[in-house]
């Protein structure tokens, strides 16, 4: 009985070993299907992100727009409110619009309309006396509302160019505080449309600006203006706004071109103003098609071929140990080259040459596998990160661990260099137990480490203006500083201040004040030309320009660039006496650090200047040691 029980077993044996690879196939096509379709939703995945990001920064765009336009307005109600709209006044305002150059590519107009309607001032070229706007929406809103901010009006068609432009206005009255008539702002939707299709979101992609009541101003894929105007505040996507109303990602079929898409949408904390920014998803799944066909077909090549190998395996079980034993081998073998397809395997000699590498080596790092074999393994290694590799391969070489992990810059055969992650482990003769190599899996982590230095950039940088923040000034001013000190170099610092920003904030508001202190900052930048310098903002109101290597006369012609720049850029501070446009005051300091001085020497002398400027008079730059006194300055 024993041995009938052990016949029958062997007899179902190879049926048990035919259903095993039957199983295995299976699970293998079906770990393949799984995988494919989790790889469709990375991609959708990182798509959104994509949208994400970009909703982000067209949504930045937007309101740096309309910020600007904001910025315009205010001022021209306050000159309007201050002149009055009498002939001699209207010619003023006429005078100085047209004398303004304005950046036309971003606000196309400014326009300014009393009371009836009627065109009292623009920029714009032409006889307009003959217009009036008392029957637009923008117009009829201000004149029955006494709200004083900006409206951003629906799109029209305007009267001076015919083209689709975006309003932004404000109302201004008269001393009584009636009535007066309104300023107004143009943008052209084209701008928007031209802006937006600067980004590669595929040949099916598109970015909507819209209002946050559903009027869509402007759409990157429409080329005659059909959209513009439309209003989509019964489609889908405000319904969904309605639940998430600031942001959030949308699946949707377009009701514009049918398209199925993914998107993100970004409503403007600021302006009443919603960014849709798409992808059709045939567009971002493509790639992914082509891709998992290629893929699964590989798959269900080696699946098929794996089942032939298993049948004749199974044919063949009952002739001994050794078959199974070789068909072990080659499951392990199969099992070990699945499972690690996605990074680099090599395996290498204790000469410190490769004896094997997998195919995903030619992905990875841009090299056939066959092109490998022989070489030294450390030979693609950054010279600068070689030492320490090598420091890691000689301890598992030498027994002190048996396992370790390395991050590294490799050279790619058609890249510059990457990063790689790598895992090694030492492998033992299976005869004398002794180290005979070592197993190395590489990943490719060049992304990753990308995103770690822009998380770090952010670290160090200002959220308002976008250049350096004090923590990073303060490390930056003491590496010069000590560079300075070893080479005997002179180490030059500017500290900025706005004249009056206090009152400029109380009389503009703070936006306008963000607007303020982000023009000043980018215009420090612009004189940011070599790689050691640095503008950064010192606190508040206050920013500082660290100038290596530059004597004082260098330190006092940047200083004087800032300041003329600033006041070319004419934004309107009427408090700010007797200039009326907003100014700086400036101090510098030029030192050649020795051994008994230390960096706050030198923050304390431009210091020292930039109260010496502030107080002869302001609008104007004060060297540590003498005071300057600039054409047209007068005392505060």
């Amino acid at each position: 009985m024993p041995n009938n029980r052990r016949e029958v077993e062997k007899a179902r044996f190879p049926l048990w070993a035919a259903a095993f690879v039957a199983l295995a196939c299976v699970a293998i096509l079906a770990l393949s299907g799984w995988r494919e379709w989790e790889s469709r939703q990375v991609e959708l995945r990182n798509a959104e992100v994509d949208m994400a990001n970009l909703a982000q920064s067209l949504t930045q765009h937007a309101e740096d727009t309309f910020e600007l336009a904001d910025t315009i307005l205010a001022g021209m109600v306050d000159r309007m409110e201050v002149g009055g709209t009498s002939p001699v006044a209207v010619a003023k305002i006429q005078n100085f619009l047209q004398g303004r150059k304005y950046n036309r590519q971003r606000i196309r107009g400014i326009f300014v309309y009393d009371e009836t309607g009627r065109w009292l001032a623009t920029t714009e070229d032409g006889d307009f006396s003959g217009f009036n706007n008392s029957d637009r929406d923008y117009f009829q809103r201000h004149r029955a509302a006494a709200d004083r901010g900006t409206l951003i009006g629906r799109p029209v068609k305007s009267r001076s160019g015919g083209q689709w432009i975006i309003t932004a206005s404000r109302r201004f009255n008269h001393p009584d505080g009636s009535f007066a008539g309104v300023v107004l702002t143009s943008v052209e939707v084209a701008y928007f449309t031209q802006f937006y299709r600067r980004f590669d979101i595929g040949p099916n992609g598109a970015v909507s600006l819209l209002t946050a009541d559903g009027i869509i101003l402007s759409r990157s894929r429409d080329d005659d203006g059909a959209y513009v105007g439309r209003d989509m505040s019964g489609s889908p996507l405000f319904r969904t706004m309605a639940q998430r109303p600031n942001a959030g990602t949308y699946y949707f079929k377009s009701p514009l071109d049918g398209q199925e898409r993914l998107s993100f949408y970004r409503k403007s904390s600021r302006y009443p103003l919603v960014v849709l920014a798409t992808k059709a998803q045939s567009d971002v799944l493509a790639p992914w098609r082509q891709q998992a066909v290629t893929r699964f077909g590989v798959v269900t090549g080696l699946t098929l071929s794996m089942a032939l190998i298993g049948f004749f395996l199974v044919r063949h079980l009952s002739k001994g140990q050794r078959m199974a034993a070789a068909l072990v081998a080659k499951e392990g073998d199969f099992r070990l080259i699945a499972e690690q397809c996605s990074d680099v395997v090599m395996r290498v000699g204790l000469d410190e040459r490769i004896l094997y590498a997998s195919p995903s080596c030619a992905r990875i790092l841009g090299w056939n596998p066959a092109r490998l074999l022989g070489t030294s393994a450390l030979a693609g290694v950054h010279p600068e990160d070689r030492p320490r590799l090598e420091q890691v391969v000689a301890a598992l070489k030498g027994g002190e661990a048996e396992e370790a992990r390395i991050i590294y810059r490799a050279n790619h055969r058609q890249k510059k260099e990457i990063w790689v992650e790598t895992a090694l482990r030492v492998t033992r003769s299976s005869e004398t137990q002794e180290i005979d190599g070592v197993v190395a899996i590489s990943r490719d982590m060049t992304e990753q480490k990308d995103l770690q230095d822009k998380l770090a950039a952010l670290a160090t940088s200002d959220g308002l203006t976008g250049i350096a923040n004090r923590r990073h000034f303060d490390d930056r001013l003491a590496e010069e500083w000590a560079r300075a000190k070893r080479d005997g170099t002179p180490l030059s610092l500017l500290l900025v201040d706005v004249d009056h920003f206090k009152k400029f904030n109380d009389q503009y508001g703070h936006q306008a004040g963000d607007a303020c202190l982000r023009a000043l900052a980018r215009i420090l930048a612009s004189q940011v030309r070599r790689p050691a310098d640095l503008a950064a903002r010192y606190g508040g109101e206050e920013f500082a320009l660290l100038l290596p290597n530059t004597d004082a006369d260098g330190c006092e012609l940047v200083g004087e660039n800032v300041r003329k720049a600033l006041r070319d850029l004419g934004m309107l501070h009427a408090l700010n006496l007797p200039s009326k446009i907003v100014t700086v005051s400036l101090g510098g300091a030029t030192n050649v650090p020795s051994q008994a001085m230390d960096c706050g020497a030198l923050v304390a002398a431009a210091d020292r200047a930039l109260y010496a400027a502030k107080d002869s008079g302001r609008d104007r730059l004060v060297m540590s040691g003498k005071v300057v006194a600039w054409p047209g300055a007068r005392s505060a």
